[in-house]
């Protein structure tokens, strides 16, 4: 028997494709900037058969890359083009294990798409907060294993702060049960989080046990208009001191995303949420409340008021009822898509220091204008948490080109100046292979020297997702 068949034997004929057309879709990313081969794919659909398959590989010496829903940015979840690798689908790990409404927690597997982990916790009346643009199609495994953050991190956190524990398949096949619903387990090493943000080179997460919340019962959204990105920062400090904890989040968005969803086919909702006028900068705030929802819009409204008397905002629109919000958020969530549609940009998904952002934006887009008066800035993300999409695209009237043929002197201003301001140069798309080898330049040698360890104990025959992270 060939080794290929064997895999078969232990998944099933249906669980192993190795046709070109049967693989395809699997090997490209979700941007089309990384393209490989593969040995074959592997569809198993439970843990066991993931231990098998893994055990398998570990015998034969086959490099694994897990994929999940294949919409990361950065190439993690796609292999080389050696044809050597095994790439191990979790979407067929589908099930919901458990809803503790007692316990608040939901045990969920991999391979469940993030929607549907949202849908399962509000079945039972209850808030999974994790909240992405991509949540119709990533997977929570894929969540977990890049450690997303999304839209409401500034009151929920990232997915690591919304996980209790993991089941994950170690790389010689080993199952590690952690699906613990504890808040507090203070037995040694806290294990799970070597998985959580390790993009697959550690293990594949094949279950998780997360958090739930109490559902609000009043959410408020409100748009307001901002004369420059200082005006939006002492804004969200008004914000969270008046809102506290109850800020869910805090949105920024420049004028140039504005327009490019505007000038482009779009949902009619995301049109809707327009002012009279254009301004350099909008600021998307939700609150959500267990209070009544006549106070809930007041304070709103007060807020508003507030902000426009002391000069941080100049106009706002307040939401008044759910297709309102909606619309609010559609203009948001449009801005990727309208990206794509214009033909990509260079992007940068990096977190800063408050206190530095808006001297880094003008810093960085002063460079590039001296770079080349054919470059616009496309700025846009969760101002609540310090992370901005600060992508780089070419004029309207210009091709994409005109940004991606100058890509490499693009990133050199860009990430000189996160160092430079104390940031990151990934704040939730991980590093995937676009972006491993700019870490090992920004990292300190000692932290890489610890991550080597690290995957060393773990994977030491090299074999999980090799050439990502590290």
């Amino acid at each position: 028997m060939e080794p290929i068949d064997d895999l078969r034997a232990l998944l099933g004929a249906d669980a192993v494709l190795d046709q070109p057309a049967d693989t395809a879709p699997f090997l490209t990313d979700w941007r089309g900037r990384f393209v490989g081969r593969a040995l074959a794919v592997a569809l198993p659909r439970t843990t066991a058969q993931v231990a098998q398959a893994m055990g398998w590989c570990a015998r034969h010496g086959v490099p694994v890359v897990p994929q999940g829903g294949n919409t990361g940015l950065v190439g993690g979840a796609t292999p080389d083009d050696s044809a050597r690798a095994l790439v191990l689908s979790t979407r067929r790990l589908r099930r919901v294990r458990q809803v503790d409404t007692a316990n608040d927690t939901l045990t969920v597997e991999a391979g469940c798409l993030l929607q549907e982990v949202q849908q399962a916790a509000l079945a039972q009346d209850r808030l999974f907060p994790l909240s992405l643009a991509a949540q119709g199609s990533c997977t929570i495994g894929g969540n977990l294993a890049t450690n997303a953050g999304g839209t409401q991190v500034l009151r929920y956190g990232n997915a690591r702060e919304l996980t209790l524990g993991l089941e994950v398949v170690l790389a010689d096949g080993t199952v590690w049960d952690g699906l613990r619903g504890l808040r507090k387990d203070n037995t040694g090493y806290d294990l799970k989080q070597l998985f959580i943000g390790s993009e697959g080179t550690l293990g594949v997460i094949t279950a998780a046990t997360l958090k739930l919340f109490a559902l609000p019962r009043v959410r408020l959204v409100c748009l307001l208009a901002c004369a420059d990105l200082p005006a939006a920062i002492a804004l969200l400090h008004r914000a969270r001191a008046q809102a506290g904890p109850a800020l869910t989040a805090f949105e920024v968005m420049s004028d140039a995303c504005v327009a490019l969803v505007e000038d482009q086919p779009a949902p009619a909702t995301a049109r809707r949420a327009r002012f009279a006028q254009r301004h350099p900068w909008l600021a998307l705030l939700e609150w959500s409340e267990p209070t009544d929802a006549a106070h809930a819009q007041a304070r709103c409204e007060q807020l508003c008021a507030a902000a426009i008397g002391a000069g941080e905002a100049q106009d706002a629109i307040v939401a008044h009822s759910l297709a309102d919000a909606q619309a609010l958020w559609q203009l948001r969530e449009s801005i990727p898509e309208a990206q794509a549609r214009r033909g990509g940009n260079v992007k940068h998904d990096i977190s800063l220091p408050l206190g530095s952002m808006a001297a880094f934006v003008a810093e960085v887009e002063s460079a590039l204008a001296a770079l080349s008066a054919e470059l616009r800035t496309l700025v846009f993300g969760h101002l609540g948490d310090g992370n901005l999409h600060f992508n780089v695209g070419a004029r309207a009237d210009l091709p994409p080109s005109a940004a991606f043929d100058r890509e490499a002197p693009i990133n050199d201003i860009v990430y000189a100046a996160v160092a430079r301001h104390g940031g990151s140069v990934s704040a939730e798309h991980g590093l995937g292979q676009l972006r491993r080898a700019l870490a090992q330049r920004t990292k300190a040698p000692a932290e890489i020297a610890m991550m080597r360890a690290v995957k060393q104990a773990l994977d030491p025959q090299g074999l999980m997702n090799p050439g990502k992270l590290i």
